[in-house]
């Protein structure tokens, strides 16, 4: 994990404009939203996926940067009193604090087709099809059906009580889409699986998205803002529906160990190779921050 986030500081620095080329206070704004925070999730699954299909690590590291800047923009916007309004994130002023909501807002505007910039200068795939395909990948998940229109409803239930399928498909759009999207480009980045593999790797996907999501709401309710490195019960004092709220604590810790467990069960004829996307699966779950 050290070695790829490591890896991804340095691939994001080259990749983001240089903050001393014009507009400066733009590129400026870029790198302190992507730069020097956050686990890298979804990189450490673009890379993990891609160790499954023998993928040249050179594709990887564009394809899980392209992912990163996406979603470095959505925290970005997620930030803004406009939605959720917070001061915090990965322990430091968010981006609107440190320099201004406008600025905020163009370096969203600026990130997202940043990363589909990166994604058409690199071949990423032995076939151009399959490079098409990808692009496509992540133009759903980050689009009306997936992150973005999770945005939506996660703003649109704001002091209502959601049932339990109700607030699964809310976050399979906010959170989840992009978790899958990772892990299938990475995997689109090497060797054809056989024709059933991205199946699995769906399956998987999903139900790490959710245990992700089912996680960050139990650590949102019994974990400090000086660990979390953002703000600390936000769910609740706005009263948004959480996994918490809907079923408890307890039974939330539940929800995650059994999502764990369908997460490895997805990868059970995989071998060998997919032991990172195994303790990636451990990590979302038992992480405390």
């Amino acid at each position: 994990m050290g070695a790829v986030q490591a890896r991804m500081e340095t691939a994001l620095q080259r990749f983001l404009p240089a903050a001393e080329i014009a507009p400066e206070r733009l590129h400026r704004a870029m790198r302190y939203a992507v730069l020097g925070g956050g686990k890298r999730v979804r990189p450490l699954l673009v890379f993990a996926a891609g160790e499954l299909v023998q993928a040249d690590p050179a594709r990887l590291e564009v394809v899980a940067a392209a992912v990163e800047m996406v979603h470095a923009y959505s925290l970005v916007h997620d930030d803004l009193p406009c939605m959720d309004d917070d001061v915090l994130r990965r322990g430091k002023p968010t981006c609107h604090v440190e320099f201004d909501e406008a600025t905020a807002l163009l370096v969203g505007d600026a990130l997202q087709p940043l990363a589909y910039q990166i994604l058409t200068e690199h071949v990423l795939a032995d076939d151009p099809g399959a490079q098409l395909e990808m692009l496509r990948t992540l133009s759903v998940a980050s689009g009306s059906r997936g992150m973005a229109g999770g945005q939506a409803i996660d703003l649109a239930s704001v002091g209502k009580t959601l049932s339990l399928p109700e607030l699964e498909f809310m976050h399979i759009h906010k959170t989840g889409a992009l978790i899958r999207a990772a892990v299938i480009l990475g995997a689109r980045c090497g060797s054809r699986p056989d024709p059933g593999a991205f199946d699995r790797l769906g399956r998987y996907a999903n139900t790490v998205g959710l245990a992700f999501q089912v996680v960050d709401d139990v650590l949102d309710c019994d974990a400090s803002t000086a660990t979390l490195g953002k703000t600390a019960g936000k769910d609740a004092a706005q009263a948004k529906p959480t996994y918490v709220s809907i079923l408890g604590l307890a039974r939330a810790r539940a929800l995650a160990e059994q999502l764990r467990a369908e997460a490895q069960a997805a990868l059970s004829t995989f071998d060998a190779t997919a032991g990172r996307l195994r303790e990636l699966a451990d990590f979302i779950v038992l992480r405390k921050f």
